[in-house]
């Protein structure tokens, strides 16, 4: 794994009084006093698609903007007409891996899968990522994220998968990882190595009175006094993305996702809500105020080639490194 190359370094040096000291006690005096220590910034991003094939939009995103670590969708887990947990919507690769880039790679489950026993979830579902690595020839992964929106009475059942999966995964020299949803965080911590905090979905996208679905700062304060208690080590995702909704008569018709997917009437409401640069960057701060060693870590949600061109390069630095 080779980290981001932007690297903050703190170095508090000592003021010897007297020149007459021995050089020893000085080097030891210098020493004890220096409090500092590097910390290694990450960058990174969600890549969210059933299909990987890096164009070149993206891969000038990657190398300008040095992300170093790559969180992949490999499938879903949904329940099928049996009531069974299976995986959907399986990732196929067609680019290879870039060098120098840390695939995670990343599993939805819905929450439905968590309100009956799978026995036998947590076993299969690390031998089909095991299986997708080797196929695709992807480098050995040392992370694995899971990404559910658990709730309170799917909690139990979801930490026990979890368990369960961090010890089969520990035997492959694998950490696991979940994401960490901002009404979770005044819950009982999981049993992970670490959370990625995600900073979006705050709001309600199909009330047409909600102008800022996806990052509204005002939703995400109240959330933000649990962050420096939180008892796990967190990144943090902000938000790329968009919705283009349409609404009938004021009511929610549906996301439209490409030209034909819904009739559209001329009477008819089409709606684009998306985080603006100075939501992200008021998020990014708020953070940084709470818990400081959460934006170690940053990650863009997502690389979609039309999320990657609404800001130009310096308004993407001011997210990563401000």
């Amino acid at each position: 794994m080779r980290l981001g190359q932007g690297v903050t370094e703190k170095m508090y040096i000592c003021n010897a009084m007297k020149k007459q000291l021995l050089w020893g006690m000085s080097l030891l005096f210098v020493v004890s006093c220096n409090t500092g220590h590097e910390t290694e910034m990450v960058r990174g991003a969600y890549y969210w698609s059933t299909t990987f094939a890096l164009d070149s939009t993206q891969q000038a995103f990657l190398s300008t903007h040095r992300i170093s670590r790559l969180y992949v969708r490999y499938f879903d887990v949904v329940d099928n007409r049996e009531g069974q947990a299976v995986p959907n919507a399986t990732i196929d690769f067609h680019s290879a891996i870039p060098k120098g880039i840390e695939i995670v790679p990343t599993i939805y489950i819905l929450n439905d899968c968590m309100r009956h026993e799978e026995p036998d979830l947590a076993e299969k579902l690390l031998k089909r990522v095991l299986q997708m690595n080797e196929t695709n020839d992807i480098p050995k992964i040392r992370e694995l994220q899971i990404d559910c929106d658990w709730t309170a009475s799917t909690r139990q059942r979801y930490y026990d998968f979890l368990r369960e999966l961090r010890e089969r995964a520990a035997q492959q020299g694998i950490v696991l990882s979940t994401t960490i949803r901002l009404h979770q965080l005044s819950m009982e911590v999981p049993p992970v190595e670490r959370g990625t905090l995600m900073m979006y979905n705050t709001g309600d996208f199909r009330r047409l009175d909600d102008h800022k679905p996806i990052l509204d700062m005002a939703v995400v304060r109240p959330y933000l006094r649990h962050l420096k208690r939180y008892a796990l080590t967190l990144n943090t995702a902000y938000p790329l993305f968009k919705f283009r909704l349409l609404f009938r008569r004021g009511r929610f018709v549906g996301v439209i996702h490409s030209k034909d997917e819904y009739p559209i009437l001329s009477t008819d409401s089409i709606i684009t809500r998306m985080p603006a640069l100075g939501d992200i960057i008021d998020a990014r701060n708020a953070v940084e105020a709470m818990r400081p060693d959460a934006n170690n870590e940053i990650i863009l949600y997502d690389m979609s080639t039309d999320n990657l061109t609404r800001f130009n390069p310096s308004e993407y630095e001011k997210i990563y490194h401000p």
